[in-house]
């Protein structure tokens, strides 16, 4: 049984793909600083898997502690990297916080995975490497364009950082997965998105709005040149998502890959409009949404979606759920995060 380490573990993308590891055979370990994020998704994965993950609260940037890890496990195999801030909106308030946190944190991962010769490495990557794209859907081949806001654009340094150090290396080999809008939640209701404070994601403000959590849903802009006045983007199930992290794990374990470090993009291949996954949500959840049209919001980009052929192919990947799905286990999500608190207070209010 291999033993990988997955940093950013106690996050959205990170839970479900612990999930996924576990359940294809794989030991795995995590880390996470726990600044965006709880425990509660490990207790999730347990609940799900039966298996106890390993946590070590850790943060990234600090190398001393990060190496640490590594000195106590030496057999680790293989190391999935999401661990990064994510907000676009905050990023272009903040850029030296993402400057800083996102590739000191990846520079301290790399370190380690050389002085150890770790043979493994993926890289949460993302579509917002791209840029504003000239055609769409985009291949692994389209130019990459200035980044639209600072996590894109650390995104964008990260890949040549971890491009970079697996070219000198002689033992390092590597996948970079551009995801594009990952969303929906486990099946199982027991692990989902968690966003702390105002969600900068359009699927929780969605569910968030319908639940009562947000009072009113803004769409930042209608009066882009798209069919519907509203951005696009590429929707994808975080399940799907997660699987293609161990089909990838997989690919560099089996020596499967045809250059040291390759890349894929993960997306559904359509292109779904803010106003359409709205509609999508009011379907199937038959819950009608307060919303309102806002001003354009800095680092949006217009349209993007997929070309998932590559992933296909190569990592013989087939995202398994569509938008109505997607839509589905986010609102159930919701749901049980609602009950929850419901529990929790009136559990509370009887303690009193």
């Amino acid at each position: 049984m291999s033993k990988i380490l997955v940093t950013g573990g106690c996050g959205y993308i990170g839970a479900h793909t612990i999930v996924d590891l576990i359940e294809n055979g794989f030991e795995v370990i995590c880390v996470d600083d726990n600044s965006r994020s709880g425990t509660s998704l490990l207790e999730g994965i347990e609940a799900i898997t039966g298996v106890p993950v390993k946590d070590y609260k850790v943060d990234l940037c600090n190398f001393d502690d990060t190496f640490a890890v590594f000195q106590e496990n030496t057999d680790i195999k293989g190391i999935i990297h999401f661990a990064a801030y994510k907000a676009v909106g905050e990023s272009v308030q903040n850029p030296l916080l993402y400057y800083n946190n996102n590739l000191i944190s990846l520079i301290n991962i790399l370190k380690c995975a050389r002085e150890f010769s770790i043979p493994n490495f993926i890289f949460s990557s993302s579509c917002t490497v791209y840029g504003g794209p000239d055609e769409i859907p985009v291949t692994e081949s389209t130019q990459l364009k200035p980044a639209e806001s600072p996590y894109g654009a650390t995104k964008q340094m990260g890949e040549t950082i971890v491009q970079d150090v697996i070219k000198a290396s002689k033992t390092m080999q590597g996948v970079l997965l551009r995801y594009f809008n990952p969303v929906g939640a486990h099946p199982s209701t027991l692990i989902g998105e968690m966003p702390l404070g105002k969600p900068e994601n359009l699927v929780p403000a969605i569910t968030q709005t319908a639940i009562g959590k947000i009072p009113e849903l803004v769409i930042h802009g209608d009066n882009y040149p798209t069919r519907d006045g509203s951005c696009i983007r590429d929707y994808i199930h975080v399940c799907d998502i997660a699987y293609a992290h161990t089909l990838a794990l997989k690919h560099l374990i089996d020596n499967r890959n045809t250059d040291k470090c390759e890349v894929f993009n993960l997306g559904s291949g359509n292109g779904v409009s803010v106003l359409e996954a709205i509609k999508a949500f009011e379907k199937v959840s038959q819950t009608k949404l307060n919303y309102k049209i806002g001003p354009r919001r800095a680092g949006d980009i217009v349209a993007i979606y997929a070309d998932n052929k590559l992933a296909k192919e190569k990592l013989h990947w087939l995202p398994k759920y569509d938008l109505d799905q997607m839509m589905a286990t986010a609102w159930k999500w919701e749901l049980k995060l609602h009950d929850d608190e419901a529990l929790h207070s009136n559990h509370n209010f009887q303690m009193n």
